[in-house]
């Protein structure tokens, strides 16, 4: 994604518009922050893992550098400023912690202005934001990095780790298999790529452009066609997924955009799907997406609940 430091073109910055996005102040200010609070400390700690995996040292990470948006059930940060970024090829271990350092510094002041702003007392600010968003990076960038070591015998634990990686939304690039000393384990080191597994794999199939947990949502409302269209014909689904597009997430997509102009279209079908899933649940059957949609119209599109946990491919 980045372009070699002596390139011609390494000097031009392509600007675009951050479509649906609200900054921190936005968040932080409306009555269910409690409810985002981890939401958030989630999408800060993947926004900083995703960009130091690239060898990107921000330098001025902070509340303000940063744009939201909603992402299926949960929350997705955006980088909007850049001006002290450094490219490496690989970041060192105290790269890394600097740039958390500053980062926690950073949160902390900005905690401190918004409690100022509301007459609120300093002891009464989220002066620890930053603190949590740190200890989630450190959660995240072992889960990735750490060197699984696994017996001769167990390879399956191979397919295992690549579905965990996966499952977190990064692509695994590579992995490599070195023999323990002992001869009866085996050492599986992986290179990690983007967090886009899900996104890259529905616009594989759909050409349908998503953020990565909204990816994962639509993926599975086409798992949920195919398994009634397809599935004793695995090679009619490449036929399913056209169908699936054309006669059932455009046309609701579009329906969702006569209703709502202003907002993000994926999100609004996203949140129907969560709408339907849990009137199935609650009906103990499968609820038809009409009924579903016209359900979720009547009640004024409500979007996830930050208090439910988030069900999986159940959504579809």
């Amino acid at each position: 994604p980045w372009m070699p430091p002596r390139d011609e073109g390494a000097g031009v910055i392509i600007t675009r518009y951050v479509e649906f996005a609200f900054s921190y102040r936005e968040l932080i200010s409306s009555g269910g922050f409690g409810d985002r609070r981890s939401q958030m400390l989630d999408a800060f700690a993947v926004l900083l893992v995703e960009l130091h995996l690239l060898g990107c040292f921000w330098g001025d990470c902070s509340l303000s550098n940063v744009l939201y948006r909603y992402d299926a059930g949960a929350i997705e940060a955006v980088m909007i400023d850049a001006e002290t970024v450094e490219l490496h090829e690989q970041l060192t271990a105290g790269q890394r912690e600097h740039d958390l350092e500053i980062m926690i510094m950073n949160v902390a002041g900005g905690m401190a202005d918004i409690a100022a702003e509301a007459g609120l007392d300093l002891d009464d600010a989220d002066l620890s934001l930053g603190e949590d968003i740190a200890e989630r990076y450190a959660q995240l960038w072992d889960e990735l990095m750490h060197d699984e070591v696994i017996k001769s015998e167990e390879r399956f634990k191979i397919r295992d780790r690549v579905s965990r990686l996966n499952d977190l939304g990064f692509d695994v690039e590579d992995y490599r298999l070195v023999p323990v000393a002992d001869g009866n384990r085996i050492r599986m080191r992986v290179t990690i790529g983007g967090r886009s597994f899900h996104s890259n794999k529905l616009r594989e199939l759909t050409r349908i452009q998503a953020s990565e947990n909204q990816a994962r949502q639509i993926l599975s409302d086409l798992q949920y066609y195919e398994a009634h269209h397809a599935a004793d014909r695995p090679s009619l689904k490449a036929i399913a997924a056209i169908q699936w597009r054309v006669g059932v997430f455009e046309p609701l997509l579009e329906r969702i955009r006569r209703e709502s102009p202003s907002s993000d279209p994926i999100q609004g079908y996203c949140d129907f799907l969560h709408h339907r899933y849990l009137m199935s649940v609650t009906a103990g059957r499968d609820i038809g997406s009409e009924l579903a949609f016209e359900d979720w119209l009547s009640l004024g599109r409500p979007g996830y609940d930050a208090t439910q946990p988030r069900p999986g491919a159940a959504d579809a």
